[in-house]
């Protein structure tokens, strides 16, 4: 690659990739010095390159420093591997001040091979670079948020999503537990993670975040993509079951309602996604009490008591089937409920909160 060569290569790049020709420019001859200080060992060089005709020429330097340079009371206190004294300076030119360098041109007669190859490196480099950081100007902003994509590829522990201008990656682990993906198949996924480094980019993926119900909700229910259903927060044990908090701030909206639509219509394109997990819809209350008893659902008549509202505990009282309800199978209702709320749930019968000194009135 000769200097026009370099500089068409140049143009072609900036046109098609948009990068400025100007940071190419810089980082070849930063490149080009770099090698050239660790191939010769002078470290008082500099590469430069004619932007118009291609032209690489590479000089050393001296640097001009004052006769009495400080302390230093004599002139053979001057490095004169990388220094010069002003007076001497002004013996080649006498325009020169403190500061100022004096080149000389030391190019070496084969540093054509390693502006070639040190050009095509530069070039591929910085391509990759703004490739990348247009991938991230795309896709930067989409974490927390849903996304579709193809199932490309799979390995032991990974599936491979192509997600248009680049790939993201489903760890197994993070799949729906029992759910079977198909190479190919066309597959919504929530972005965990993005980010850009120098090995490239990286787009963690996952079926099985809380959040991924969340925008399933958004996705299908109207009400709250336009805001007139809000989502309050989300709990979930991946492919066993999930609890939404849902409120809505117009009296005439029914939030649940909403959700479930015309005979379960818009949940069962959740249910139907989430492969068979169940979901239960609960109330948003302000009350802590209240939103606690309905997190607890499908248990009825519990009775809640805030025992620390700093520390967010309360205890709940239930008794016959809806004590083993309020619990779930595993403990997984009151702990998708605690979740939900934000408090630590310490659920009893009646005989126990009686020994605890802790007793009801019917109102």
């Amino acid at each position: 690659m000769n200097g026009k060569e370099f500089i068409k290569a140049v143009d072609t790049v900036e046109k098609e990739k948009g990068i400025d020709r100007e940071i190419i420019f810089e980082a070849m001859e930063n490149a080009l010095m770099a090698a050239y200080k660790r191939d010769t060992g002078i470290q008082n060089s500099k590469v430069i390159i004619d932007k118009n005709t291609g032209d690489i020429k590479v000089y050393s330097y001296l640097t001009v420093v004052a006769d009495d340079k400080g302390e230093k009371e004599d002139e053979d206190d001057i490095d004169l591997d990388y220094e010069i004294s002003l007076t001497d300076a002004r013996k080649i030119d006498k325009s020169l001040n403190i500061g100022d360098t004096i080149d000389t041109e030391v190019t070496p007669k084969d540093f054509g091979r390693v502006a070639t190859s040190t050009a095509k490196q530069v070039l591929i480099q910085k391509i990759r670079e703004a490739e990348r950081n247009s991938i991230m100007n795309d896709l930067g902003d989409k974490q927390d948020e849903m996304l579709v994509g193809t199932v490309e590829l799979e390995d032991t522990d990974n599936y491979y999503i192509n997600l248009g201008r680049s790939n993201g990656i489903l760890p197994k682990k993070e799949c729906i537990p029992g759910e079977k993906i198909q190479m190919g198949s066309q597959i919504k996924v929530y972005v965990t993670k993005v980010d850009s480094n120098n090995k490239g980019l990286l787009i963690l993926l996952s079926r099985k975040h809380y959040g991924f119900v969340k925008r399933l909700f958004e996705l299908e229910i109207p009400e709250i993509s336009d805001g007139t259903v809000l989502v309050y927060s989300v709990a979930r044990e991946a492919g066993l079951r999930s609890k939404v908090a849902v409120y809505s701030e117009k009296s005439n909206v029914d939030p649940i309602g909403a959700c479930i639509g015309e005979k379960g219509s818009r949940i069962g394109n959740i249910l139907k996604e989430l492969n068979g997990e169940k979901i239960d819809i609960v109330k948003y209350d302000a009350d802590p009490a209240a939103f606690i008893e309905n997190s607890l659902s499908p248990a009825k008549d519990l009775k809640v008591l805030i025992m620390d509202p700093k520390k967010q505990e309360a205890l709940v009282v239930a008794d016959g089937d809806n004590f083993s309800l309020a619990i779930g199978k595993k403990g997984m209702n009151a702990k998708l409920a605690s979740r939900l709320t934000k408090y630590k749930i310490d659920i009893k019968n009646s005989s126990e909160a009686s020994e605890l000194g802790i007793n009801f009135r019917d109102e």
